[in-house]
């Protein structure tokens, strides 16, 4: 039950109605002690729930706060309240227009954009947080809730791969692929559809890992770069992509922009 002195603001929107909501609860936290609720009323698709809702701000007291980007909906609403006598605010319509004006063209007129956007957002930054977490196989139990597993000696770019295609919104595990190391049993629990080979020519390989050991200040001659051992790493991984039956990307002189583009491809989204 509502306080008699309290206000009541009706937040109607096309789509969810958080913004009209954040900005009146905004608006009256400037007014120090005044009682208001709010009522949201989201996902408005007819006049008719419109009619009801200026009718019921009519009999309150209360005023419409909305965001309507529907045009039809936005001057049924502004009319029916002028009408009624009940004071509105639009949220989002002159915001709109004015960006109408600078832009020189019209708006979508699609409710739920800024939503939409969010979601986006999150599957994003959840993506990236997956990649981390599964990152060189630390924990095999996340191959089994990625929707790409990339396996592969070391330094053929999969946790560049993972990172690149996890803004994609794609949640990436990788598995380095080492002879003295049996891949966990989840690797072959897994659809061979989603695991991703990647293979490299032993000469760039080489030269990467040289590089790779300068730059830690270690000798180049380590085993880490020694190209008998390259190519036992080499072959131990192209026997488990064999045994996987999965697709294999040769990455040698590819660019991470470019293979992961190719993956994309693969899974049907777009680069």
């Amino acid at each position: 039950m509502s306080n008699t002195n309290e206000l009541i603001v009706y937040v109607v929107s096309d789509s969810v109605g958080e913004t009209a909501e954040f900005v009146v609860r905004a608006a009256a936290s400037q007014f120090n002690g005044g009682q208001f609720q709010t009522r949201r009323v989201p996902y408005i698709e007819d006049e008719g729930t419109i009619s009801e809702v200026i009718q019921a701000a009519k009999e309150a007291n209360g005023l419409i706060a909305f965001t309507l980007v529907i045009p039809r909906l936005r001057e049924f609403l502004i009319a029916k309240a002028a009408e009624e006598e009940v004071p509105v605010v639009d949220i989002i319509g002159p915001m709109m227009e004015a960006l109408e004006k600078k832009y020189q063209k019209k708006p979508r007129y699609q409710p739920g954009l800024v939503h939409q956007l969010d979601e986006e957002y999150f599957r994003k930054v959840e993506a990236i947080e997956f990649a981390v977490k599964y990152d060189d196989g630390r924990d095999p139990r996340g191959l089994l809730r990625a929707d790409v597993v990339l396996i592969g000696v070391s330094r053929t770019s999969k946790t560049p791969l993972s990172m690149y295609l996890a803004h994609k919104r794609l949640k990436v595990a990788n598995v380095p692929l080492v002879p003295e190391v049996e891949p966990p049993e989840e690797l072959f629990m897994i659809s061979p559809k989603k695991i991703v080979g990647l293979t490299i020519s032993p000469e760039q390989l080489n030269s990467i890992r040289k590089e790779r050991l300068k730059s830690l200040g270690l000798t180049a001659q380590a085993n880490y770069a020694n190209m008998e051992r390259i190519l036992m790493e080499l072959e131990f991984s192209e026997k488990i992509m064999k045994r996987l039956n999965c697709p294999v990307i040769n990455v040698s002189s590819k660019a991470v922009e470019e293979t992961a583009n190719i993956i994309l491809h693969m899974f049907g989204k777009r680069g």
